[in-house]
């Protein structure tokens, strides 16, 4: 699966390099080579409402922030174990992590003359054995990366003076695992196909300058230090945290901790390179078949989905030509009804036609009623209207 994510970082690769950006230089207070604040005595800021002290580490924290320096207390200790284990050694004193929440209380927390840049998210003073951290930051997925890191610089400048950028950036890398991402196998990769791996004695001091360099420069300090680890193990570290300790230069004290220059072991480094991040890896492992049934998996989805589209435009043209004809059948048959409905236009007749014509029907006309002008008698009694126009009742009669 790494060799597949490999791939595809390489396909990409050009897209990113098109996009290429400035990456920040190190400010003061900072970590990497920067000039730290006097060494007196510092009031506590005023912010800082409480502590959680352990062996090792104090833990100042504000009125926001006292959850998340109680939750990281329980877990620093581990964390700094986890270093000597790869250096060697412990560096001495107790470090103190101010933890703040936002950028407000980050600033407000620095040392007075050591304000961290605009882009920093931590920052370590290494001879104060102060490191700043935002908790907002604490909670996201490199917190505990940002932190590692920061302390490692810490351990460096409190063990001893002199490291080249090189191991400082190469050790803080192996101890917060970051030599293991997918980032600089691929850097390395490419640096191992462009011929472009960088002489160490380049990077003591300078770093270079274009992002892609700074990418390999990154990548290969972090696999020379994992090497030099893996082959001398912590014992071989201790020996070179001890000799720097003295203050000889670097080369030299690294010759009497290895017993080798670091030319030779930079040589010796150097020939395994493209066996572990060249084309060979990737044609001599199982990956390449799982690359492969992806490649086909992937085609055949395609297709597939390219045939389902196909169908569906069959479908919809043959549908389409259904309902024009059954329209078309239906206006044929609207308009037959309509030329039956249609009255034959009236034609002038004569001759025998005429006289077979019905006549007309005369009008009846209602008899026009008259008034009786007598009374009427009935029974020998005579009937006449009153007054009013009423009837009057019949006497009664004795038979």
């Amino acid at each position: 699966m790494r060799h597949l994510l490999l791939l595809l970082m390489l396909l990409l690769a050009p897209l990113a390099r098109a996009q290429e950006f400035t990456l920040p230089t190190p400010e003061a207070g900072h970590a990497n080579g920067g000039v730290e604040p006097a060494m007196v005595p510092l009031p506590r800021p005023a912010l800082v409402v409480g502590e959680v002290a352990t062996p090792r580490f104090r833990l100042l924290y504000t009125a926001k922030s006292e959850g998340s320096a109680r939750q990281l207390a329980g877990s620093i200790e581990s964390i700094r174990d986890g270093f000597v284990s790869v250096l060697g050694r412990d560096w001495p004193g107790v470090t103190e992590i101010r933890v703040g929440v936002g950028r407000e209380e980050f600033e407000a927390l620095a040392l007075p003359g050591g304000a961290p840049p605009g882009w920093a998210v931590a920052l370590a003073y290494p001879s104060h054995r102060i490191v700043l951290l935002n908790a907002l930051t604490m909670a996201g997925p490199e917190g505990m990366v940002t932190l590692r890191h920061e302390l490692a610089h810490v351990a460096l400048g409190q063990l001893a003076r002199g490291w080249p950028r090189w191991f400082q950036e190469g050790l803080a890398q192996n101890l917060t695992g970051e030599n293991w991402s997918m980032t600089h196998y691929a850097a390395l990769f490419r640096a191992v196909q462009q011929e472009k791996v960088f002489r160490f004695e380049h990077l003591h001091d300078a770093w270079p300058d274009l992002p892609s360099d700074v990418e390999i420069a990154y990548a290969q300090s972090a696999a020379f230090v994992a090497w030099l680890s893996a082959r001398y193990g912590p014992e071989g570290m201790g020996r070179l945290v001890d000799e720097v300790a003295t203050g000889q230069p670097f080369e030299q004290a690294f010759g009497k901790a290895f017993k080798s220059s670091l030319w030779v072991e930079e040589l010796a480094w150097r020939e395994g390179l493209a066996a572990r991040y060249g084309w060979l890896p990737l044609t001599t492992s199982s990956s390449l078949l799982w690359l492969g049934m992806t490649g086909l998996v992937v085609a055949a989805y395609l297709r597939r989905r390219k045939q389902k589209e196909e169908h569906l435009a069959e479908m919809e043209a043959r549908d389409v030509a259904e309902e024009a004809e059954l329209r078309a059948a239906l206006e044929a048959e609207l308009a037959q009804q309509r030329a039956l409905l249609v009255p034959a236009t009236a034609q002038p007749v004569d001759g025998a036609e005429a006289a077979d014509a019905p006549k007309p029907v005369e009008a009846l006309v209602a008899p026009e009623w008259n008034e009786p002008t007598e009374p009427l008698v009935t029974n020998g009694q005579e009937f006449e209207d009153d007054e009013e126009g009423e009837p009057r009742p019949s006497k009664p009669t004795v038979h």
